[in-house]
């Protein structure tokens, strides 16, 4: 099979592209039970603080300066940098004590993303991977698994064993470079292109002995001429959304990478990831998740109440996290270190309980295992990932044969009864 970043980069040396029309209707008239399911996760690379997000301890010595806020959903306070986010997380549910045995970025962003601890023998596919793999649409003509506004890091979601074909589509600026899927309006040019492709084509495969199925590249052109020539990449771009819509999910890469992300799953995406960068606060914490927060804050906000008034949220997960969260304690330099022992995520969404809250950190001052440092009601990400999967429809428990032939299961969790309706 082809990798989607393959087809992106043939469609770039094209030249290709094609004028589109506005998104048509077919997504717009699907709502509520009648959409495929999709998830949406907003990625907090770095490692978010969980005393400055969502289980704030303002009572508390190492609890800082951050201040709680009560929030539409009774009993749950958050930290005061999100009092946008607090006037829709009524519609989701937090976790206060997911637990993993990861604290370097790069182990913890593979644990969190794919469910899996890293090993040497094999390279797990993420969540989106996974979903996109199960659950196929041929009617939708651009990729199922996006990643938007991401840097060239390791937080890249990937196909792993599913295949290459199943890595997140990267899009680095959400809504304004998809210019390379544009191109000549120049017919005769662009049949020129492809007879000058052709050519190339039949001299690689003639002087390798190689027939067209062994090199797939026509496969490759086939599909990257189908995605450019889809009104569905619209769905890329925002240039017909109201101004007061995309002013509401803040001027910033990350505000209009969820924008996208809500474009994305009305067209049909399968699963889509935002990522925010800017949260390895090791020094000065508090003014650096206050900058994150002033970016999160009402996109998030406007992402849940869009797809509430839309009709959208029994239909799209979405899920709040980070590789782990840091330290109760505050170290020399203002800021908190790596600490995957007790940390924080929310969800919620395509028919998941609203209105829940798992686990509880204890009182930061307290340090030690003696002094029960451990949250209550640990759960794990594999846990979680087990009840998105049955939620989104997917065998969870499913053994899928890697090509070597060994046998994985997509994840090695258990689903969150809490978490599931009836």
């Amino acid at each position: 099979m082809c990798s989607r970043r393959d087809v992106l980069r043939l469609a770039a040396g094209l030249g290709l592209s094609f004028s589109v029309p506005a998104l048509g209707a077919r997504a717009a008239q699907l709502r509520g039970a009648e959409r495929p399911k999709s998830l949406i996760t907003l990625w907090m690379a770095g490692g978010p603080s969980q005393l400055e997000t969502w289980d704030p301890h303002p009572e508390a010595k190492n609890g800082g300066p951050t201040r709680a806020i009560d929030t539409r959903l009774s009993g749950l306070q958050i930290a005061h940098s999100f009092p946008q986010t607090a006037e829709q997380i009524q519609h989701l549910s937090v976790i206060r004590s997911l637990v993993s045995k990861e604290g370097d970025h790069e182990r913890g962003t593979y644990f969190v993303q794919t469910g899996y601890r890293p090993e040497p023998t094999v390279v797990h596919p993420a969540l989106g991977a996974v979903l996109a793999h199960c659950l196929p649409d041929e009617s939708v003509q651009i990729p199922l698994h996006v990643s938007l506004a991401g840097g060239d890091g390791f937080d890249v979601p990937r196909g792993g064993y599913l295949g290459d074909q199943f890595d997140a589509f990267r899009i680095f600026e959400p809504g304004r470079n998809v210019q390379n899927l544009r191109g000549l309006k120049d017919e005769q040019r662009n049949a020129r292109r492809m007879q000058g492709l052709d050519v190339l084509d039949r001299a690689f495969r003639r002087e390798r002995s190689l027939s067209v199925d062994n090199t797939l590249h026509q496969q490759v052109v086939k599909h990257a001429l189908s995605m450019m020539d889809t009104d569905q990449l619209r769905a890329f771009e925002f240039e017909d959304e109201p101004a007061e819509s995309i002013a509401r999910y803040g001027d910033s890469r990350f505000g209009r990478g969820c924008l996208v992300a809500r474009r994305l799953v009305e067209t049909g995406v399968r699963a889509v990831q935002v990522v925010l960068t800017g949260f390895d606060t090791h020094a000065e914490n508090f003014t650096g998740h206050e900058t994150q927060a002033q970016q999160l804050d009402p996109a998030f906000a406007a992402l849940i109440a869009d797809l509430v008034q839309r009709d959208l949220l029994s239909s799209t997960i979405v899920l709040c996290i980070g590789e782990f969260g840091r330290t109760p304690q505050i170290n020399a330099l203002d800021g908190r270190d790596h600490w995957p022992n007790g940390f924080s995520c929310v969800v919620g969404g395509g028919g998941l309980l609203g209105g829940q809250i798992i686990g509880a950190t204890p009182n930061p001052d307290m340090t030690g295992e003696a002094t029960g440092m451990k949250p209550t009601d640990p759960v794990s990400v594999p846990d979680l990932y087990a009840t998105i999967l049955q939620t989104m429809g997917v065998d969870y428990g499913f053994e899928e044969l890697t090509p070597i032939g060994r046998p994985l299961k997509r994840t090695n969790g258990t689903p969150l009864s809490r978490l599931l309706p009836g």
